[in-house]
C-alpha cells in the first residue's frame, strides 16, 4: 500500500499520481486531504464550487457534488480513471481511500510527499469544503 502525503500538493498531479497508481494495482492513502492546494484564483473557484453546489438535479440520481474536503480529492481522482462505473476503473477506484488527517494505522508508515512547496495563487480545498 502506498501512502501519499497531500500537504501542499497540487490537486491534479496529485489526483492524476493516485489513478495511475489505482490503475497498475496498488492500494494508494492519500492523507492530510484538507490541506492539498487547487491553484488558480480563488474567487473563481469559489464561484464554480458554489455554481456546481447549488444546481438543482434529481435528489436521488444527482448530480451530486461533495462537500467534504476527502470526498472533493476522491471526485477529482474518480475523472482521471476511464469508464468508473465498470470495468477496471472500478476496480481501481475501490482501491484508493482519502482521508482528511493521519489515521493511527498510517502513523509510523512511509509516506511518500507530494507537495513541494507554497504557490502563490494556490488555495487549500478545506477553505472550499462544508466541513
Amino acid at each position: 500500500m502506498k501512502v501519499i502525503d497531500g500537504k501542499n500538493a497540487v490537486m491534479g498531479r496529485l489526483a492524476s499520481y493516485a489513478a495511475k497508481e489505482a490503475l497498475k494495482g496498488e492500494d494508494i492513502a492519500i492523507v492530510n486531504c484538507g490541506e492539498i492546494i487547487i491553484t488558480g484564483n480563488k474567487k473563481s473557484i469559489e464561484a464554480d464550487f458554489e455554481v456546481k453546489r447549488n444546481r438543482i438535479g434529481h435528489s436521488q440520481k444527482g448530480p451530486k457534488h461533495p462537500k467534504s474536503s476527502e470526498k472533493i480529492v476522491k471526485r477529482v481522482i474518480r475523472g482521471m480513471l476511464p469508464e468508473h462505473r465498470s470495468g477496471r476503473g472500478k476496480i481501481a477506484f475501490k482501491k484508493i481511500r482519502c482521508y482528511n488527517k493521519v489515521p493511527k494505522e498510517f502513523e509510523e508508515t512511509k509516506k511518500i510527499i507530494a507537495g513541494k512547496g507554497k504557490k502563490k495563487k494556490a488555495s487549500p480545498v478545506k477553505e472550499f469544503a462544508h466541513d
